[in-house]
């Protein structure tokens, strides 16, 4: 089966999107619709595995994918893959800054290491890789840029470390937007809320079953999908968004307006929407 976009066909036919974290979950999704779109995919991971298997998938479905293994955290690696990239691909139109990662863990308790490992991963690798996109391409091209936040606004009690690396994603944003509005490069960003990936799988048993009752919390009453973040960097990416730069896009079901002065009522009324066949959520974030 094919990935069920609601672009036209053929939308980046022509064009090249480096999508970092693109082994699993948002990343992989996002990559599959690109790919069923036209693009030509640069997948970017740490694990080469993963990638492999995302790129078969892809040529499965009929699209076509390079993958480049890194660590974005390490500048010297970012640089050369961005260098492996240019020399497949040619040209950089987009870059999905899609990579991160985090633990849950009360800011007391967490270590300098894994403080840094963390705000390395959410924002310092993301800075690197749309550096030097910009630098060796982009500048002189054009293109855009979608980088990845989260719903940190009022805080992020449990992950204060991601929260603040989050929060520097969305400065990053609209400073490069202002600075590299001059070469054609617009740069936004999507802050998904709960979203049910395949990324709540590596926490721990204890913070799933928290997470598991998280929806009702929620005015839409659900989870988001991969295929609905996936769909908001798309439209980001396209020319359709051409006028739109240094905005950060939530995805989170309208949990920022919840208020304890209102009662959330229980609903089903809102439908999820998922255009992607191999979409398996966790078990845990089933809907009931």
């Amino acid at each position: 089966m094919n990935y069920r976009s609601v672009f036209r066909d053929g939308l980046f036919a022509g064009q090249s999107v480096v999508v970092t974290g693109g082994g699993s979950g948002i990343g992989r999704c996002t990559a599959h619709e690109l790919a069923a779109l036209g693009a030509r995919v640069a997948l970017v991971g740490r694990k080469p595995e993963k990638l492999e298997a995302v790129q078969r998938e892809i040529a499965d479905a009929g699209g076509a994918a390079t993958i480049h293994a890194c660590d974005i955290r390490d500048e010297a690696q970012v640089c050369a893959t961005v260098d492996a990239i240019l020399a497949a691909h040619s040209r950089i139109d987009g870059l999905v800054n899609n990579a991160g990662g985090q633990f849950p863990a009360p800011l007391r308790d967490i270590s300098l290491k894994g403080w840094d490992a963390v705000v390395r991963t959410n924002l310092t690798g993301g800075f690197l890789m749309a550096r030097e996109c910009y630098r060796r391409c982009m500048e002189a091209n054009g293109g855009s840029i979608v980088n990845m936040s989260a719903d940190m606004w009022g805080g992020m009690p449990g992950m204060g470390h991601s929260g603040a690396a989050r929060a520097g994603m969305v400065n990053f944003t609209e400073t490069a937007a202002c600075e590299w509005a001059s070469s054609g490069v617009r740069v936004n960003a999507v802050a998904p809320g709960w979203i049910a990936s395949s990324g709540f799988e590596t926490y721990p048993e204890e913070f799933q079953q928290l997470a598991a009752t998280l929806r009702h919390k929620v005015p839409l009453r659900r989870f988001g999908t991969e295929s609905e973040v996936a769909a908001a960097i798309v439209f980001l990416l396209s020319e359709a968004a051409s006028f739109i730069t240094g905005t950060t896009l939530r995805i989170d079901g309208g949990v920022l307006n919840a208020r304890p002065t209102w009662k959330l009522v229980a609903h089903k009324r809102s439908k999820p929407y998922n255009g992607f066949p191999l979409y398996a959520p966790p078990k845990f974030m089933v809907e009931e």
